[in-house]
């Protein structure tokens, strides 16, 4: 009489394998990409916004001369030349960051966000200035007391403002995501390590190799 006997399932006791981390660090390398090309692009924008909008006319009045009236206009840089002078420390701020690593990319991310909001500021703090105007006409006038007559202002000094404003979110961003950007040129940067020095080809026929050999320090018997 023949025994049957039951034969257990195999067991599957290996551990599920681990959840491949390339996914997060593939979004993670997708984010980072998408926030430089986003950055340059609203630094490069911002900066070229505060160039040209700063060189618009900001304000328009007359001036009383001879009788009658000569009508005087002053752009942005006549008003105030800080959003400028701004804009071109934003632009060399952003090409810095990708000169540097570590703390010094975010202290230059830092100057490139404080360029863009300083910059902000000063457009707006003198959209209604006068004083540019006034000393255009105490200038045309020879009269050091005159007054700009029937002032206006235009929207040059708010766009201005909205430039730079671009400026200071292309450092937010590299504030943010800075540290995951690449270096410039930065596969070609040594790690200060000697490199070592590959031997010169030795022919044992002839002497003078033999010789060169001796004199660099090398065994010409290996």
């Amino acid at each position: 009489m023949g025994y049957v006997s039951a034969v257990p399932p195999p067991r599957n006791d290996a551990a599920p394998e681990p959840a491949s981390p390339s996914e997060p660090e593939d979004a993670g390398s997708r984010a980072g990409r998408r926030s430089v090309a986003v950055a340059l692009l609203l630094g490069a924008l911002g900066a070229t916004v505060v160039l040209l909008a700063s060189g618009r006319v900001w304000a328009r009045g007359t001036a009383a001369i001879g009788g009658g009236s000569l009508p005087l206009t002053a752009d942005g840089r006549a008003v105030t030349g800080l959003p400028a002078a701004l804009a071109i420390v934003g632009l060399a701020a952003l090409v810095a960051v990708f000169a540097v690593r570590g703390r010094s990319r975010l202290l230059v991310s830092a100057l490139l966000a404080l360029s863009g909001l300083g910059a902000a500021l000063a457009a707006v703090a003198t959209a209604g200035d006068r004083k540019a105007l006034d000393a255009e006409a105490a200038r045309t006038t020879a009269d050091t007391a005159a007054q700009v007559a029937g002032l206006t202002h235009t929207a040059w000094p708010y766009i201005t403002a909205g430039g730079a404003v671009l400026i200071l979110l292309a450092g937010l961003l590299a504030l943010r995501f800075g540290r995951s950007w690449p270096a410039m040129g930065g596969r070609y940067e040594r790690d200060g390590s000697p490199r070592p020095r590959k031997a010169a080809p030795v022919d044992p026929d002839r002497p003078e190799d033999l010789w060169k050999a001796l004199d660099r320090g090398e065994d010409p018997t290996r």
